[in-house]
């Protein structure tokens, strides 16, 4: 079983390398369909798992100069404590196997059909924040830094339930938040969000024993090379038909999960 666990670290490594998004989204939901790994273990093995991978990525973007630290700063003060009050939350409910894997599994197949519609529609809500007239809507200066903390705290939620919503979401939530900023930092700004995030979630997760260390071993295995070959195939490959692919996969399995 081990050698499978590193073909499909490997896979997803791939995609995420190729496309920048998919590894919570796939990840998860793959252990737990695929696999039989029961939810709450396949959330917290892949958050540590997300936290080391995405590391990285946030260290090569961050010697770019492609993060606006003010910005992550303002994500953290949100998804930081959100996640771990979440994490305490389930300590102090100590929900039965299968109440944690109906409240595991209800919030991550919602997240995983409001990532695919995030990817469908994601060009979208970049225009919307443009005027017809060529001028960029922004929320007010004295409203940003309270909506920046607000999403914070909503992605940190529903990244410790679900290891979903790092990525995806993240990244449409600045695009409209912050419709100046360039591409390359939209991205590098998540990507370094989401290591610390992941990371206390992950963490937490692993108090609580629902990390399988094993696992997480045979998944870096192959999704380390994974990731690496992605990253020199992107350009190769066209996201603009990949994207459509993934979200449906995402729709796919999403609903499967919902009625399952």
């Amino acid at each position: 079983m081990d050698w499978l666990y590193t073909l499909s670290g490997f896979l997803v490594g791939l995609i995420v390398g190729v496309t920048g998004v998919g590894g919570g989204s796939l990840m998860t939901p793959l252990l737990v369909l695929f696999f039989g790994v029961s939810p709450a273990t396949a959330v917290g093995t892949d958050l540590l798992y997300a936290s080391i991978t995405k590391s990285l990525g946030g260290w090569v973007h961050g010697r770019n100069g492609t993060v606006d630290w003010k910005v992550v700063g303002l994500l953290g003060t949100g998804s930081l404590p959100a996640a771990l009050l979440t994490i305490g939350l389930f300590k102090f409910l100590a929900l039965d196997e299968a109440a944690l894997k109906g409240l595991v599994t209800g919030v991550l197949s919602i997240a995983l059909l409001l990532t695919a519609a995030a990817l469908l529609l994601k060009e979208w809500i970049k225009k919307i924040a443009l005027r017809d007239d060529g001028t960029v809507y922004e929320l007010h200066h004295r409203h940003l830094p309270g909506a920046t903390v607000a999403t914070g705290a909503i992605v940190g939620v529903l990244v410790t339930i679900s290891s979903i919503g790092a990525g995806v979401l993240g990244t449409v939530a600045l695009l409209f938040l912050y419709p100046r900023m360039a591409t390359a930092k939209v991205v590098g700004t998540d990507i370094a969000h989401a290591v610390p995030l992941t990371a206390v979630a992950g963490l937490g997760h692993l108090a609580l024993g629902t990390v399988d260390l094993v696992l997480l071993g045979s998944l870096l295995l192959g999704s380390l090379p994974g990731i690496y070959i992605g990253s020199h195939l992107s350009a190769k490959v066209p996201e603009k038909v990949l994207r459509p692919i993934l979200a449906v996969m995402l729709m796919l399995i999403g609903g499967k999960l919902m009625v399952s």
